[in-house]
């Protein structure tokens, strides 16, 4: 059998496997161990003197070269050139075998070329993540898209290498199947076109809290490329989310809140309305000692007084003029006390009004803004405050609307059996 190749390959003139098999092996390896050596001797010498010259600079950037390889991928060239140059020299008398050991000294070297630029893609954005003015807008996404025109222009010239065809010749023919090469590739020109959208109109961010209910998304943006946007939740679960979904779908992004300074804090108490009444002289007196409204009490109470007087109101009646009510100097409590309050923001919207009356009460909605925006702080502010609130409410002569409980039926129970 092995008779039977060596004559069909004779018989095709591929003298370097026929015949001369032992003279054109040993060209190869002594090919081979000068390629060796080369190598040996770049990455022994000019490759860590380059690594320690980047190192002694003052500059950051330059160390980047050194993290990602880039001078050892680069000294991989050097034997792939030798390899190039010499085969005609070493296989002189065996051109067929020179041009394959040129052609696969191309491929590699095409190859390793392709690895090298790989590396300073990864420079480019590490340089470019590493300034602060930067490091909010990614450009992961437009460093893939040139990764892949990369790849695709790389296969193109090692086929045409190989098959020693005109590479432009090969772009032709795949300009003939631009249909197919777009169905084949949707999903990156989508997501590449979405990811220029998104940069461009700013609309999203590495770091940015989003929320996307349709895809279960509700948390921080870790990850923004041509393909997918990848979100951390809040219970450290990460969901994937096409990049193009997020022009075609709405979202939520909550970076206005974190610029601002500030984080809303909305919620409301419901009043029994049967609790809210006209105060007395009485209750007047008790409340001018509490230390946020007693100013207020004294300065409202006096303009109340003097428009009483002027219009001659018969104030023996309680209807008649004007008069302060417990659930207004509540919400002037309410307000002084957030005024006063250390943790909430004081040049952003500070809110306490009355809302629609329901079958529930009469709502008090608080509208104001903490001055910290971490989660945990922020919810625990949002407490201490409304503690306070509720536990003050009864003070004015006010109730909070509650629904029966079983508790409150056991009473009444108990109170008819009483009877």
């Amino acid at each position: 059998m092995l008779l039977s190749i060596r004559n069909y390959l004779v018989a095709n003139n591929w003298p370097a496997f026929g015949v001369d098999i032992a003279t054109v092996s040993a060209a190869l390896v002594i090919m081979l161990l000068f390629a060796v050596l080369i190598y040996w001797f770049a990455t022994r010498t000019f490759v860590p003197l380059l690594e320690k010259a980047m190192h002694r600079t003052t500059f950051k950037w330059d160390d980047y070269f050194v993290k990602h390889n880039f001078f050892k991928d680069l000294a991989m060239l050097l034997p792939l050139v030798f390899f190039y140059t010499t085969a005609d020299v070493f296989l002189v008398d065996y051109a067929t075998s020179a041009e394959i050991m040129r052609r696969l000294s191309m491929t590699l070297f095409i190859f390793v070329a392709l690895r090298c630029f790989n590396d300073l893609l990864l420079i480019t954005a590490d340089i470019y993540n590493s300034t602060r003015k930067t490091a909010d807008k990614p450009i992961t996404a437009y460093l893939n898209a040139i990764k892949l025109f990369l790849y695709l222009f790389c296969g193109i010239f090692i086929v045409a290498t190989l098959t020693d065809k005109s590479p432009w010749g090969i772009f032709s023919v795949m300009g003939g199947l631009t249909a197919v090469l777009l169905l084949i590739f949707k999903d990156s020109i989508l997501g590449f076109v979405a990811s220029l959208q998104l940069f461009s109109h700013n609309m999203i961010r590495v770091g940015d809290w989003i929320e996307m209910q349709k895809y279960g998304a509700d948390g921080d943006v870790v990850e923004v490329n041509i393909h997918t946007v990848k979100v951390q939740n809040w219970d450290k679960t990460i969901t994937t989310i096409p990049t193009y979904a997020l022009v075609s779908n709405s979202f939520k992004n909550w970076r206005g809140m974190n610029e601002s300074g500030g984080r809303r804090i909305k919620r409301s108490i419901f009043i029994d309305m049967q609790s809210i009444c006209f105060c007395t002289e009485a209750m007047l007196e008790k409340f001018s000692s509490f230390e946020f409204i007693a100013d207020y009490i004294k300065e409202k109470q006096t303009e109340i007084s003097n428009y009483n007087q002027q219009h001659e109101v018969d104030t023996s009646t309680t209807v008649n003029g004007r008069r302060q009510t417990n659930i207004g100097i509540l919400r002037a409590y309410i307000k002084a006390y957030l005024h006063n309050h250390s943790k909430i923001h004081q040049n952003m919207t500070l809110l306490v009004r009355h809302l629609q009356p329901t079958d529930k009460g009469l709502p008090i909605e608080i509208y104001v803004f903490s001055n910290d925006q971490v989660w945990v702080n922020y919810e625990d502010i949002q407490a201490d405050i409304f503690d306070h609130i509720l536990a003050v409410i009864p003070e004015f002569g006010l109730r909070v609307y509650q629904a029966p409980a079983g508790y409150d039926f056991q009473r009444l129970s108990s109170f008819g059996d009483s009877n």
